[in-house]
């Protein structure tokens, strides 16, 4: 069947009533104008084209179109109430499938990247959105300014982006609270690194973390936690990399497995930093910048607008309050995983901690 064949079921009654028109000059009822908008709606969940179905309606006008002498301005308004609510109909049958379709794109993403699914079912799913969850996925996560929703201008902006660049690539592209995320293949780190591109400038730079490959129904989950544990851990360390990506930032969840041992150690290690005057939290500073600068004085100092005599003494006050140096490289381990420790538990002010 052609899109220009449509059934006579969708114009069923329709030349009785431009005929009835025509001749008393009388309105459609109430329940022929439901009629239509059933009909509509029939022929929208039957797949047919709304282009096709007026032009239907517009021949099947044309060969019962009124005999001279009879009201064609009557028949000419039953035409446009008859379309009129046939479209109606047929739109309100679309909004339903976009609305259906949409309820079960995020409920299947739900299921994915919380693992509430059977692995089976969950993979039977995916394929109807172009996923195939026997290979191995990575999910990459954009975090901005705001929150994002399906439909909002940034995830279209970068979502065209990526399709215009590599097309219909097995890519899913969605929100989830508030950020955006992609899944791709774990071999076509293209799409994420092009993904992480174009969400940072269009979050105003936002920060982007990129999870590792993870095989099977279940790597999704895994490869989304992943970037989520970057995104908290680059927060809590203060790391502003515009592109985190897990598989660097391996040793930081290692460090933080066992929380307790790492408590006492910040406790054991950096505790009697609190006696300090103004507190712990200079002298971490201090630590932090010390330790990210490749313990360089005269970087550490121009990083935290200090002359480097004025750090020199804060390094030096550190070795009397813990009895550590840190330029002594047999301290300095202990007192940088310390201070990692420190942020990634939010001490001193966290009293988890």
């Amino acid at each position: 069947m052609s899109e220009r064949e449509i059934p006579e079921q969708y114009l069923e009654g329709y030349d009785r009533i431009l005929t009835e028109v025509a001749a008393t000059g009388r309105r459609l009822t109430r329940d022929e104008l439901a009629s239509r908008r059933t009909l509509g709606e029939q022929a929208a969940e039957a797949g047919y084209g709304l282009r096709s179905l007026v032009i239907a309606h517009l021949a099947a006008a044309r060969e019962a179109w009124p005999a001279r002498g009879e009201d064609a301005a009557g028949a000419l308004a039953a035409v446009q109430q008859t379309v009129d609510a046939f479209a109606e109909g047929y739109e309100r049958a679309q909004r339903l499938a976009v609305r259906q379709e949409e309820a079960a794109r995020r409920e299947f993403i739900d299921d994915l990247l919380y693992g509430r699914s059977d692995l089976g079912r969950l993979a039977e799913r995916a394929e109807r959105f172009g996923l195939r969850l026997s290979h191995e996925h990575a999910v990459a996560v954009a975090r901005g300014p705001v929150a994002y929703e399906e439909g909002d201008p940034v995830p279209r902006q970068v979502e065209r982006a990526l399709i215009t660049r590599f097309g219909n690539r097995s890519i899913l592209l969605t929100t989830k609270d508030g950020r955006l995320l992609c899944i791709a293949p774990g071999h076509q780190q293209d799409v994420l690194t092009h993904f992480a591109k174009q969400a940072h400038a269009a979050t105003d730079g936002g920060q982007v973390a990129v999870g590792r490959p993870q095989p099977g129904p279940g790597g999704v989950v895994q490869s989304y936690e992943e970037a989520l544990n970057a995104l908290e851990i680059a927060e809590r360390l203060g790391m502003d990399d515009p592109v985190l990506r897990a598989s660097d930032l391996l040793v930081y969840p290692v460090l933080a497995r066992d929380r307790q041992a790492m408590a006492d150690l910040v406790h054991n290690t950096l505790g009697p930093l609190t006696e300090a005057r103004g507190g712990a939290e200079p002298l971490l500073d201090t630590l932090t910048a010390y330790f990210d600068s490749g313990c360089v004085a005269a970087e550490a100092a121009r990083r935290l607008s200090l002359s480097v005599r004025a750090l020199t003494y804060r390094l030096e006050r550190i070795h009397r309050l813990t009895g550590a140096d840190p330029g002594d490289p047999a301290h300095r381990y202990m007192l940088q995983t310390a201070v990692i420790g420190a942020r990634l538990l939010d001490w001193p002010d966290s009293a988890a901690a």
